[in-house]
């Protein structure tokens, strides 16, 4: 398991993460950080715990945010998905109908080709 040093509001915190994934963290606590920067602008110095709990819900208010789009997503696609379902029903129907009907029309066009046949014999 990888060790990496990843710097919050000014301070160093020592993490453990699978290997391959320090990079990753590195991003992600510097985000954090850049949010706690954010807030430290708009807000001035409130106090280092009041910020990362500030960030914090940030962080949370965007991940709900997400979950709320994804859900959406997820409800259009299955809404998606059964329209599918319900034109391809449609349609093999409809290929079915049309399959009939030129079964029909073929056994009247032979039907009418062996009358012409016997008619012809017949003169």
């Amino acid at each position: 398991m990888a060790q990496i040093n990843v710097i919050i509001n000014g301070r160093s915190f020592r993490m453990a993460c699978d290997d391959g994934e320090e990079d990753r963290l590195i991003g992600l606590a510097k985000r954090f950080d850049g949010w706690i920067d954010d807030l430290r602008g708009a807000f001035g110095e409130i106090g280092d715990q009041r910020l990362t709990v500030m960030a914090g819900i940030m962080a949370t208010d965007q991940l709900v945010e997400l979950e709320k789009k994804i859900a959406a997503l997820e409800a259009d696609l299955s809404q998606a998905k059964e329209a599918q379902a319900t034109a391809v029903k449609t349609l093999n129907t409809h290929e079915s109908d049309v399959a009939g009907a030129i079964d029909k029309a073929a056994a009247k066009i032979e039907s009418l080709a062996e009358g012409l046949t016997r008619s012809l014999r017949l003169e």
